[in-house]
């Protein structure tokens, strides 16, 4: 269990023996009190001792914790502890200069979707915190990988309220080989990031099955009049699990698949795995070979490209010749 989780289970603990006015509470009381909060939150936790709980006591007091009024009063060698307001509670306290400052972090760390629709609160709540907690902006210490330039981020909000408001859409969408935009009827499901892209899941009524929208060949969106089709089969934190990226084919299996790996680019492979089913299944001081469970789709390609000359594909043979075909149509091009 976190610490910092640990942390709080003690001080709501304490709080609620500090508050009780119908019984007295020593040392040894309050550290029972958290052991047993702690003990029926997790069975395994080992428990705190009498320093922790003094040391959450003194926190509680300070200005940087809750200023709560503890106090103490002895019965000849045993002290015991309470609030001197019977009405204070931790929970009926704004919040301190330390949980301010990791709300703004968090915050921070959000702000990344800074610019999309949905999101400009953050900004506001980011400013008030500033104000009321004296809280000096940060230098910028951490970058994510985003686009702000990227097309189509404008759909998100929209998208988003779909989704979350069951709208069925009507989508202007123009494919990278046509030449003119298409209209479909989708019943929107799942908005998901991937390679700095935004992609649309959803139903799609002309094909009848789940379909995945670039938001970037977004052309238009507009309300449809159409009953909303729920979803009932997908389960979206699986729908990924076996495939690299977004292209999940529509009657595609997962496969067995052997990978050949150049002793040198092994250790990149083994700390940042291609997947999360990779298993070795065979290592030596020159390759290793590994062994996925994937449906082959365009991403997975991309990947194996991307490492062609350290990574050889060993089954299925549909895929090797695939790839074979790719590096001969690029021997082709730099032949001369």
């Amino acid at each position: 269990m976190p610490t910092t989780k640990n942390a709080t289970i003690r001080y709501q603990a304490l709080d609620r023996c500090l508050r009780n006015p119908g019984r007295r509470y020593n040392i040894e009381d309050l550290v029972e009190a958290c052991n047993d909060a702690l003990t029926d939150f997790d069975p395994c936790c080992t428990g705190v001792k009498k320093r922790q709980v003094y040391d959450d006591i003194r926190f509680m007091q300070d200005s940087q914790g809750f200023n709560a009024p503890i106090e103490t009063s002895k019965d000849g060698r045993v002290a015991y502890y309470r609030y001197d307001d019977p009405n204070f509670s931790i929970n009926n306290q704004p919040l301190n200069q330390h949980e301010a400052q990791q709300l703004k972090e968090a915050l921070l760390t959000i702000s990344r979707f800074k610019g999309m629709p949905q999101f400009e609160w953050i900004e506001e709540i980011k400013a008030r915190l500033e104000h009321s907690f004296n809280l000096k902006s940060q230098e910028n210490i951490i970058s994510f990988e985003e686009n702000e330039f990227l097309k189509g981020r404008e759909f998100i909000g929209d998208l988003y309220n779909a989704i979350i408001n069951k709208q069925t859409l009507l989508i202007q969408y123009k494919p990278f080989k046509a030449e003119e935009n298409i209209q479909f009827e989708i019943h929107p499901y799942h908005l998901k990031q991937f390679n700095n892209r935004w992609f649309l899941f959803g139903w799609n009524e002309m094909e009848s099955h789940i379909s995945n929208i670039a938001l970037d060949r977004i052309a238009s969106i507009s309300n449809s009049n159409s009953r909303y089709k729920p979803n009932t089969e997908f389960d979206f934190q699986e729908f990924f699990d076996d495939v690299i990226g977004v292209s999940v084919p529509y009657d595609g299996k997962p496969q067995k698949i052997l990978l050949k790996i150049d002793a040198e680019q092994w250790p990149y492979i083994k700390t940042k795995p291609l997947h999360g089913s990779q298993k070795v299944k065979e290592i030596n001081e020159l390759f290793t070979i590994i062994e996925l469970t994937l449906i082959p789709n365009y991403e997975l390609e991309s990947l194996i490209l991307s490492h062609i000359d350290r990574i050889e594909v060993l089954s299925p043979e549909s895929l090797r010749q695939h790839i074979k075909n790719k590096i001969d149509l690029l021997s082709e091009k730099y032949k001369n």
